[in-house]
């Protein structure tokens, strides 16, 4: 299903599979257009069939346009992870890394995803990021998620620093989870192998039904 466009009119698609009443995640494999590992995740998510009382909706990129020229920015020149309309702020100049936009949900990519976020309403929303290898650690049941998440794809719990963290898709998703939902950040590391996509597109399966679905 195509639910948005990029600033360069490639399509923004997801792809649901599994128990149409079952626990809903949404899954983002890329976000900044030169971090494409996650892609692969979401591929192999299309590809296994997910347990019972897990509902999945699988986004491929939400950047396409930084896809394919292999940037972290939109074709605008704008940080999409900085664009997203809670804790958003003006950020950095045209040309800087971090760069939020001229205003929240500036940009198409942006604003398309909020509006599927809506529609989904999903109890768990994963971001795919590289190359810091890591999962920020959390309390309550996000904490949980997060520690099983790392137990089955052996990556580490350390804080995620070194940026300035307004407008984050991850904040985002978190005001339309569903009542006590859960969204967050995945760090890849600059590689990936193909027993790691499969061992990550596992994870995803096993934590929601594992701790959501029940």
């Amino acid at each position: 299903m195509i639910f948005g466009s990029s600033v360069e009119g490639r399509p923004l698609t997801v792809t649901r599979r599994g128990d149409l009443d079952g626990v809903r995640v949404l899954v983002i494999g890329c976000i900044h257009g030169n971090e494409a590992d996650g892609m692969a995740i979401v591929e192999q998510l299309t590809r296994i069939d997910p347990p019972e009382g897990v509902d999945l909706w699988l986004v491929p990129t939400i950047n396409p346009d930084g896809t394919a020229a292999g940037i972290r920015h939109n074709a605008s020149g704008v940080d999409l992870n900085r664009n997203f309309p809670v804790n958003w702020a003006p950020l950095a100049e045209p040309g800087d890394w971090q760069y939020g936009g001229p205003a929240a949900a500036s940009e198409p990519e942006a604003a398309a995803t909020v509006a599927l976020g809506e529609l989904v309403q999903p109890s768990l929303v994963l971001w795919y990021h590289q190359d810091l290898y890591r999962i920020s650690p959390s309390r309550g049941l996000s904490g949980q998620v997060r520690e099983r998440y790392a137990e089955l794809t052996g990556l580490p719990l350390i804080e995620v620093t070194g940026g300035t963290y307004t407008g984050t898709a991850s904040q985002w998703s978190r005001t339309v989870t569903t009542d006590g939902g859960v969204g967050f950040t995945i760090e890849l590391g600059p590689t990936l192998t193909e027993d790691e996509v499969a061992r990550h597109a596992q994870a995803v399966v096993t934590v929601a039904a594992e701790l959501l679905s029940g």
